[in-house]
């Protein structure tokens, strides 16, 4: 059965099924701007707005561009939140063009993955200065990053942080979900609780209940994850 993840190979095969449906559940918020008071930050964004400047008609030599001046303003003012920000978000940008993304494979590749980091890194040093109100198309964009690097824990700050600046059904649906992925199961609850309380009293009943079934697989996927694999016998 699936669940039997006494060999590595059906561990490696659970945590991509897992790690697809939360992206597959998140997406349907945050990648197509659902649930989201029409703001941006979807995925689209990430290829289309590229704040273009400069000369280059090269979308990835205009976004190196980008990265790299907002990498300099950030170190010219480390006490300016916006800077990092800016920072963090053209990391993201540059992360999802030419040779950082298999289109193929629809998924970062390694030097991607790094821009990710970069934008994490970032993406912390914001945070860490406290901002007034956390930039939501940002929030979003390093939920939908820090997925990517299987780093479940960040994602769930950066869902966090986009609650406090957008408190509806869609951003603590998803906040409940990255949380039971993380294996933060109290902060899972009472996010599913809020979106609950926050659904048309008419879907409050199936969203308890989807909500209820992504904790209990991410409960026994974590149980089976931190169950040893056997020695094999000859």
């Amino acid at each position: 059965m699936l669940f039997d993840l006494r060999s590595g190979a059906r561990k490696r095969t659970v945590k991509i099924v897992y790690l697809g449906l939360a992206l597959l559940m998140f997406v349907g918020f945050v990648g197509f701007g659902i649930g989201s008071s029409g703001l941006s930050g979807s995925i689209g964004d990430l290829i289309r707005d590229n704040g273009s400047t400069g000369s280059s008609t090269d979308p990835v030599d205009r976004l190196n561009t980008q990265a790299a001046n907002a990498e300099a303003a950030a170190k010219a003012a480390p006490n300016d939140p916006a800077k990092w920000a800016a920072l963090a978000q053209a990391r993201v940008r540059l992360a999802a063009v030419g040779d950082n993304f298999d289109s193929n494979a629809s998924d970062y590749t390694a030097a991607g993955r790094r821009q990710l980091n970069s934008a994490g890194t970032a993406w912390d040093k914001y945070l860490a200065l406290d901002p007034p109100k956390v930039d939501e198309r940002l929030a979003r964009q390093m939920a939908q990053a820090f997925l990517s690097l299987e780093q479940p824990d960040k994602a769930v700050t950066a869902q966090e942080a986009l609650t406090d600046t957008d408190p509806s059904q869609g951003t603590f649906q998803n906040l409940a979900i990255l949380a039971y992925q993380a294996g933060q199961i109290r902060k899972g609850d009472l996010a599913a609780a809020k979106a609950v309380e926050l659904a048309p009293k008419a879907e409050q009943k199936d969203l308890k209940t989807n909500l209820e079934q992504a904790k209990q697989q991410a409960t026994i996927q974590q149980i089976q994850q931190a169950q040893p694999t056997p020695t094999p016998t000859l």
